[in-house]
Order: structure tokens, then sequence, then C-alpha cells
């Protein structure tokens, strides 16, 4: 439980992460994710969601505590949503930074745009409750809660 002042209570037990721009850079994750995912994983269930562009995700995954979710409609923006929804939008913190994540992070409770070596696109931003310079900051947002206190409350 993370008490914001002025915001309220957030129960959050659930991280979905795109995946290429997000933890990944040209289809191959990077390094630093499997130890914040498996010390994610002793409080959080963790998603990644991915079009599957380079079609590594489970190749490079296959070791990390996290569930894949391959998108396979042709509106990848609104199933990114739809997934959200599947799983209680309100437990849920989403982070991403490409057009399609915009929906993804502004229908979670908790929105983390990431900027990264991407870029982070201009409407996943303005649909983000924080924005983080990389995805490591991004994940320790929920390794150290009191930062997202920190940032969110008024």
């Amino acid at each position: 439980m993370i008490d914001i002042p002025q915001r309220g209570k957030l129960s959050l037990h659930t991280v979905v992460c795109d995946y290429n721009g997000t933890i990944a850079k040209d289809g191959e994750v990077l390094l630093s994710i499997k130890a914040l995912f498996e010390k994610l994983a002793t409080s959080y269930k963790i998603y990644v969601i991915t079009a599957d562009t380079f079609g590594s995700v489970k190749a490079q995954l296959n070791t990390y505590p996290c569930e894949i979710r391959i998108l396979s409609s042709d509106n990848h923006t609104n199933e990114k949503a739809d997934f959200i929804k599947s799983l209680e939008a309100k437990h849920c913190v989403a982070l991403g930074n490409g057009n399609n994540d915009a929906k993804m992070l502004e229908t979670a409770e908790l929105g983390i745009a990431i900027l990264g070596d991407e870029g982070c696109s201009k409407e996943t931003l303005l649909a983000s409750d924080i924005l983080c310079k990389n995805i490591e900051d991004g994940l320790e947002l929920l390794v150290f809660p009191k930062r997202i206190v920190a940032t969110l409350r008024r």
C-alpha cells in the first residue's frame, strides 16, 4: 500500500511493462532488468506485453520471473489497455514509451512513462503519472515506493 497525500492509497500488485524501448533495446533485454524483476517478483506479478517486433522476447525472457503477452490484434493501443482492464486496472502499474502505450498507462492506476534510448511519445508522456529517464529508475520506484509519494504528493 502506497499512501500519497491528497491523492489517496495505491494498492498495486501487478506490473505491466512494454518490451521494446522500455525493458529492451533492438529486441534485446537490458542487462539490469533481471535483478530488478527478481526483486519486484517478491511483491508483484509481472507481465511483459509486446508486439515482439524482433521475434526475440521469449528467448530473451525465458529465465525471468514474468509472463509474456504477445499482441495479436491490429490495434495494439487498445489491446494493451484492454489487458490492463482484464487485470483490474486499479491494482496495476504500467510502464512504456511508445504511442501504443499511452492508453495502457492512462488505464492503469499508475502509469510510468520511460524516456530511454528510443525516447517517449508525446501521447504516452501526457497519459503518464510519472516520467522516468530510464527503466531502471521506473522499476526502482516500486522497490522504493517513498519515491512515488515524493513525486505525486500535492
